[in-house]
């Protein structure tokens, strides 16, 4: 048990504060959560909660050590009395100007991390001032009311940090309660709070742990460094707590360096039947890897062997066998889809990390292996930048061969192996590598008749919307109209991305906000009008619960607009993602940061076939239909949906 004869007083004002957040972890977010889920998020922001109020309150305390012989004090008050009291009158002081700096500047769309950093520091020492005080008069009135009952100092002596905290807490929610509206979807999340609060528990435990190991560490060091070599015991403390830092941060990086290498030798991982016999069998001479391409087989990587031996066929696939590892392969090719006959094979282009050494040579052998299919002779160019492990969206391609009837080209560039919260240091690389290769698309095109030029479009998902959509940063919408891009689709663009938040600044001169749509669902991009929706030349398709296109640093000091008072209402609509922000979802500092990054991770965990947070597949027949103005009938639509539903089940069922 912790008390205070063994706990500084930062320490005790951090766990007031760090037991007064308790409650508001276990609040709704985006994604229902487990109860590691839920652990981890009350083990994290409560940490943290605890950190930084022991640091603020060590800053009040110098600054009241400071000051204690400038205060009127009595005379006969010891140097420690002296001390408390000037801390206490600092603690009491700093709690109106701390929230009058908030109120000073609070919230506006768009703020710089400036801002939102003078105001967290602002609410960071108000709240331990207010911690400190209310502690403060708890701790008279247990001495008092010990003295009363003639305790002898038992009661005195009883941890009252954390029961404060919870109190407190309790208080703060109960009004914030009575001040949300009712909600008829407000659902909690699924968790066991048992289990989530003691997992969190456990994490403070294992932090708390880890820092008691290097503090005793690094004063065994300071008392035999100063025995047997020069210096005080304080330096070599200090060397001895760089130490254990610069230990920890040597493994960590040994151990980052061991996993990638896992990660990236994961994806050589092949699936059966597409090893080194599939090329001429799987393949066809309009794809890469094929016998006949310039891209080798080998260098396609795992998701490039998916990509490239996925194409839709034109016609029915006579020779193929009828069970692939024991599953019933559909008939779905072109003409049994759309009901009349292709008008070619589609080419589909996919250039590995590993088919050229450089992101120069990449754009070269892209060049070459268009060039080689005959790309340029296409009425439609579809320009795609994957995700971080090189996937790319299987529904998003086979929609586009189907609506053209093959007659279309698309042309993929990897840039990493790594899934794409550990591929964010390849954004730059990704960006060059697009923005060459598209100059030099472009550049080819302006060469060619007019009569006979391409459409060129762009299709983004996750971090591949970000590493395209990073090519115009600056320029706003003239960035893709400069580049050739006719029109363009991204879905689940992260929070990150810097061109996202261009489009979405009314006062910036070179975006065309008619010509941009930010939506949740189709029904929300139909009810632009058909007039305005025909000059949606850009379109982020962005559900409202995918933790991924939310989630950044700066929830840790600033209140998004998603989350201010005009947020969308909440709505469940029929197969679609739901619509709007749960009114009972509040800003919290620290707190809420971990509650997206728990559903950051959630969005992206595999599930069934719908659209739901960071899985956009269902809805995307529909988009790129009317995105990419397409020719395809209502009947027609229809047929593909349901046959892009059978493909990822089958292909899920092959793959997996």
């Amino acid at each position: 048990m912790v008390s205070k004869e063994i706990v500084g007083r930062g320490q005790q004002v951090g766990l007031v504060l760090a037991s007064a957040a308790v409650p508001g972890t276990f609040t709704r977010s985006l994604s229902d959560r487990s109860w590691i889920d839920q652990g981890l998020i009350t083990g994290l922001a409560t940490g943290t909660h605890f950190l930084l109020t022991a640091v603020a309150q060590d800053v009040i305390e110098g600054a009241g050590g400071a000051m204690s012989t400038v205060f009127p004090f009595p005379e006969h008050w010891t140097m420690d009395q002296r001390q408390r009291a000037a801390s206490l009158l600092l603690d009491v002081a700093v709690v109106p100007v701390g929230f009058g700096v908030v109120a000073f500047i609070g919230h506006r769309p768009n703020e710089t991390a400036t801002r939102g950093l003078i105001r967290q520091l602002g609410w960071r020492f108000a709240v331990t001032g207010a911690g400190a005080t209310i502690l403060a008069a708890a701790m008279w009135g247990t001495k008092a009311f010990d003295e009363l009952v003639g305790a002898n100092g038992r009661i005195e002596r009883l941890p009252i940090a954390i029961p404060v905290g919870l109190v407190t807490a309790g208080v703060i929610e109960s009004i914030r309660q009575r001040e949300t509206p009712p909600e008829h979807y407000s659902d909690p999340a699924k968790s066991n709070p048992a289990l989530g609060l003691a997992a969190g528990m456990g994490v403070v435990l294992g932090i708390a742990g880890l820092a008691i190991g290097e503090s005793w560490a690094a004063r065994q060091l300071g008392s035999v460094g100063s025995r047997v070599l020069p210096g005080s015991e304080t330096t070599w403390r200090r060397a001895g707590h760089l130490a254990m830092l610069g230990g920890v941060g040597y493994g960590t990086s040994l151990l980052w360096k061991r996993a990638m290498h896992g990660i990236e030798a994961g994806t050589s991982t092949y699936d059966e039947g597409i090893d080194e016999s599939a090329p001429g069998v799987w393949t066809h001479p309009l794809v890469s890897g094929d016998p006949e391409s310039l891209v080798r087989w080998e260098t396609l990587g795992r998701e490039g062997r998916r990509h490239v031996v996925t194409y839709v066929r034109p016609e029915k696939w006579e020779s193929a066998p009828a069970m692939i590892n024991g599953v019933e392969r559909p008939e779905l090719s072109i003409k049994t889809v759309m009901k009349e006959p292709a008008k070619a094979t589609p080419i589909q282009i996919f250039i590995g990390l590993d088919s050229a050494a450089t992101a120069k040579e990449r754009v070269e052998l892209a060049l070459a292996e268009m060039d080689r299919t005959d790309a340029w002779s296409r009425s439609l160019i579809m320009l795609v930048s994957p995700t971080g492990t090189g996937y790319v969206n299987y529904v998003a391609i086979a929609a586009t061969q189907y609506m053209t009837r093959g007659d279309m080209a698309s042309v993929t560039l990897q840039y990493s192996k790594r899934p794409s919260p550990l591929s964010l240091g390849k954004i730059g690389d990704a960006k060059e590598q697009n923005r060459l290769l598209w100059l030099r698309i472009l550049q080819r095109i302006r060469e060619m008749p007019p009569e006979k030029r391409p459409r060129v479009v762009l299709f983004g998902e996750s971090l591949g919307a970000h590493t395209s959509q990073s090519a115009f940063v600056g320029w706003g919408t003239l960035g893709p109209q400069a580049l050739g891009i006719d029109r363009a689709l991204w879905i689940g663009t992260p929070e990150g991305s810097k061109w996202r938040h261009e489009l979405l600044d009314p006062d910036r001169l070179d975006v065309d906000h008619d010509a941009v749509a930010v939506v949740n669902d189709y029904e929300q991009f139909l009810a632009y009008g058909e007039e305005a929706k025909e000059r949606k030349h850009y379109v982020l398709l962005s559900h409202d619960n995918d933790g991924v296109t939310k989630f950044g640093a700066n929830l840790l000091n600033r209140r998004p607009e998603w989350l201010g008072p005009n947020r969308p209402r909440l709505e469940e609509l029929p197969g679609r993602s739901p619509r709007g922000i749960p009114s009972s979802m509040r800003w919290r500092p620290i707190t809420t940061f971990f509650q997206l990054l728990v559903d950051m991770k959630n969005a992206q965990l595999p599930g069934s076939y719908r659209a739901w947070a960071h899985d956009y597949r269902a809805d995307l027949p529909e988009f790129i239909r009317d995105v990419f103005d397409l020719e395809c009938s209502d009947e027609q639509l229809e047929a593909i949906k349901t046959a892009c539903q059978q493909r990822e089940e089958f292909r899920e069922a092959v793959f997996e």
